[in-house]
């Protein structure tokens, strides 16, 4: 479980195939960047880009994750050598809960439609598919590449959400640009709310 405040903006180093064969997965190389890695062992959880991946090993300069072929084909952002990811070290119950409850299982990805400065700010328009939008509320939670959000407008399959410079100084969606993709998890609180009021007792 994490909260979506990143705390570090690491580096993809290194991607290697499984024993050789892709369609056993990936073994990826992380550089923590920033990240304190003092308190972290192996088989705790990281979120890499909103991703809850389980670390299996750690050297002097990075830590290694592995990673299934579905994996890589349902988010963005970590199979490319030299793409920058939000880390986040998984929450402890003594943690603040600073932004909201993310699970890193991302839901899907979305297609920035709008980057464009607003004063010191940056207006951040998603376009999320049709079905994850009943999820999505005006003022409520959002996470996009593991940064937890607050959705601010909603217009179809769209909504926007508002870049402070801390934001942008703090994790990789400085480095967003109009028709890129991002990873997209929605409020798990809004699907335990769906269940209980449409699900089935059996």
């Amino acid at each position: 479980m994490f909260t979506g405040i990143i705390q570090a903006v690491g580096e993809v180093i290194q991607i290697k195939t499984l024993n050789e064969d892709p369609n056993l997965g990936y073994k990826l190389s992380i550089s923590p960047g920033l990240l304190d890695m003092a308190d972290v062992s192996i088989g705790d959880s990281i979120s890499i880009n909103g991703v809850c991946l389980t670390v299996t090993s750690i050297q002097n300069q990075f830590f290694t994750v592995d990673v299934s072929p579905e994996t890589l084909k349902c988010v963005w952002g970590l199979d490319r050598i030299g793409q920058a990811v939000n880390l986040e070290k998984a929450l402890r119950l003594s943690d603040r809960l600073g932004g909201h409850l993310v699970s890193g299982h991302v839901d899907t990805t979305g297609e920035v439609t709008r980057y464009e400065p607003s004063g010191e700010n940056y207006l951040l328009t998603i376009r999320c598919p049709r079905r994850l939008m009943r999820y999505i509320v005006c003022k409520g939670s959002i996470t996009v590449n593991g940064v937890s959000l607050t959705v601010n407008e909603i217009i179809g399959d769209e909504f926007t959400i508002n870049l402070i410079p801390h934001t942008l100084a703090m994790t990789n969606l400085c480095e967003l640009k109009t028709g890129l993709p991002v990873n997209l998890e929605v409020d798990m609180l809004a699907r335990y709310v769906e269940n209980l009021m449409h699900g089935s007792v059996a």
